[in-house]
């Protein structure tokens, strides 16, 4: 069974997911707005015992950017879970039947079109079809954009435990009787975003956890196994991971751009402005860190904690400005 749809071409997964089950539903909103709206830009520098080495984020938890999205929008979001794979399987084979696509939770390390798979289990894709061997998905557009991979593969990267793992999560999207004002949204969403950045729970996130990474990543160096392998892959998945280079500041860029377009408001113009700086800066920084893993030389930790701790003070600020609209 192989559903028609027009994929939705994007650089990170979560909004690519979501954006393909929109399109379906006729909604077409560009990938930098559905990120602001979804409230998506953050910060965590996240370290488990359990962890090689720490995680550097550049957006909200897992999930809640769907959440967020689907709210604005006024969409009925149905997520389940279950620990069955067969019950898994089952419950999405009955929405491709009849006809809706459906967002998948994935730890990408099993999906057989990735050329460098590696354990991340905050990964999103749609499934549109499948057959006897294979599922056919919808991934962002520098994992090939309408991929498949077989049904086995499938059930592992569903099922897969470890950080930010759910439990085989799915999840769909359907219109309501009620409309949206997309200008209003914008502005909820961005005071939003910057009252939840600016007032972080915990110190390793938001502009508190840029600044306090800006000595954990010495405690980092000090103690890696591997400094070549565990800086390179942190500076890829920075620019590459599928969050539009720049730990996300791309996007949130365009989205302060096209918001401004829409709006007219200047704060939103001189955000713009700041957040192109901000992230030539997180550019900057990644490419510190695959110098770092290059030549093991600890001269690009100092040049990148200089760095973070400037981000961090601009961050800030921008985040206080937009918390005033």
């Amino acid at each position: 069974m192989i559903i028609n749809i027009t994929p939705f071409k994007g650089q990170h997964c979560e909004t690519t997911a979501t954006g393909t089950l929109l399109k379906h539903i006729g909604i077409e909103l560009s990938e930098p707005m559905l990120f602001g709206i979804g409230e998506g830009l953050g910060f965590i520098y996240w370290k488990m015992k359990t962890m090689e080495y720490p995680f550097l984020g550049g957006r909200i938890k897992t999930d809640l950017l769907t959440q967020n999205i689907a709210h604005h929008l006024q969409l009925e979001l149905i997520v389940k879970e279950t620990s069955s794979k067969q019950k898994a399987w089952d419950g999405v084979k009955q929405l491709i039947d009849d006809g809706q696509p459906v967002g998948l939770k994935l730890d990408c390390y099993h999906l057989q079109y990735f050329s460098r798979p590696f354990h991340f289990a905050g990964h999103y894709a749609t499934i549109y079809g499948y057959d006897d061997t294979y599922a056919y998905l919808v991934d962002t557009q520098q994992q090939g954009c309408l991929v498949k991979t077989s049904l086995e593969s499938l059930a592992m990267a569903r099922a897969e435990k470890g950080p930010m793992a759910s439990k085989n999560l799915y999840y769909t999207l359907q219109k309501t009787q009620q409309s949206y004002n997309l200008n209003k949204i914008i502005l909820t969403a961005i005071s939003n975003n910057a009252k939840t950045y600016l007032n972080p729970p915990i110190t390793n996130i938001g502009y508190k956890g840029i600044f306090k990474a800006t000595k954990a990543i010495f405690e980092w160096f000090h103690s890696s196994k591997n400094i070549e392998q565990e800086f390179r892959h942190t500076a890829r998945l920075m620019e590459k991971g599928g969050t539009g280079g720049a730990l996300f500041r791309n996007l949130y860029r365009d989205f302060l751009k096209e918001s401004y377009e829409l709006l007219g408001l200047k704060p939103l113009n001189d955000a713009y402005e700041q957040f192109t700086e901000i992230a030539n800066m997180w550019n900057t920084v990644s490419a510190c860190f695959e110098k770092v893993s290059e030549s093991k030389d600890i001269a690009y930790i100092e040049q990148a904690s200089a760095v973070m701790k400037a981000i961090s003070e601009k961050e800030k600020m921008a985040m206080k400005l937009l918390s005033s609209l």
